[in-house]
């Protein structure tokens, strides 16, 4: 069992559980876009908007995880706030 717990934390600390859940963003991405496909930009600019905040969130722990320094976490957590405050745009002006 011990084994078990020590390859769950490796996984984690790796980040190689952010870097599974960043794949699956970009499969839900790609999947918002394929339905959306008929709406034009706006479907995928919609999809890009409501996904791209966490995913911002997402690197900045990787980010983390991996050792780096501040800056660098600094720069995705900037990085998700105009993200995230288009998407409230987006979505305020419908």
């Amino acid at each position: 069992m011990r084994d078990g717990a020590t390859m769950i934390a490796s996984y984690f600390a790796s980040g190689l559980a952010v870097d599974v859940i960043l794949a699956i963003v970009v499969l839900e991405f790609g999947a918002l876009a394929w339905r959306g496909r008929h709406g034009g930009r706006s479907a995928l600019a919609d999809a890009f908007f409501a996904l791209a905040p966490g995913a911002c969130l997402l690197l900045a722990l990787r980010a983390a995880l991996h050792g780096e320094s501040w800056t660098g976490i600094a720069l995705w957590l900037t990085a998700a706030l105009p993200a995230h405050l288009g998407d409230l745009w987006r979505r305020h002006r419908r």
